[in-house]
């Protein structure tokens, strides 16, 4: 099944759920930005649409109905994901508005909810920064289909640590972060620089490896 017949059946699903304000709501809410990142971002990293839901109607702290553009839900989670244009969110927003925004996402934080937001230039224009960032949000609740290693757990791990710090990763900070020696650490980074997934980086005098650094790939690979 396409992405075209995929997504009507997924609109037409919840739209007979729905009835009132809510049925209502997806009518006009779920338009060209929201389908825009069905189809670049959503598509492309999941395939289908299962546990996405639509114009979700939470409440806020004021006890009044918001639909947010999209919530993911499944058992340990419920994601809320904006999909924010320059300028009704930032341009046309007066001091009021921008202040309620910030409230309800703090809001919905502390009701369990998980809420991140996207601009729309990049779900238009880079598609792809969006699918690398909720893939590695994902690596954290998705479990896999397959049993994996206590060493494949580790490599995720130091993938995401190299991924993440503001500098290149070090032994040092692989030994400390999962407890290991520094002989497993060396071993470790190594097979990842072996599978193209960190780069080496080496002393001022370029004899010795010092530090590592993700490579594009390691993106994907989270």
């Amino acid at each position: 099944m396409g992405f075209e017949q995929a997504h009507e059946a997924f609109i037409a699903q919840h739209l007979s759920a729905r009835s009132g304000e809510r049925r209502g709501r997806l009518e006009r809410g779920h338009r060209e930005a929201e389908k825009l990142f069905c189809q670049n971002v959503w598509w492309k990293l999941h395939g289908h649409f299962e546990g996405l839901h639509p114009e979700y109607e939470v409440r806020d702290w004021r006890g009044l109905s918001y639909f947010c553009d999209f919530v993911w839900i499944r058992v340990a989670v419920k994601l809320v994901i904006e999909i924010k244009g320059f300028g009704p969110h930032v341009r046309d927003m007066d001091r009021q508005k921008y202040c309620n925004e910030l409230n309800r996402e703090t809001f919905l934080t502390a009701m369990g909810y998980q809420v991140i937001s996207f601009a729309y230039d990049d779900v238009v224009s880079r598609p792809e920064l969006c699918v690398t960032l909720l893939r590695m949000l994902f690596a954290r609740y998705q479990t896999q289909s397959l049993p994996i290693g206590t060493d494949k757990l580790m490599e995720r791990e130091i993938i995401r640590m190299a991924a993440t710090l503001a500098r290149p990763v070090r032994p040092i900070d692989v030994s400390t972060h999962l407890r290991i020696g520094h002989r497993t650490a060396l071993r470790m980074l190594n097979a990842l620089c072996e599978a193209g997934l960190l780069t080496e980086v080496r002393g001022p005098e370029g004899s010795r490896i010092v530090r590592y650094e993700a490579t594009d790939a390691a993106w994907k690979w989270l």
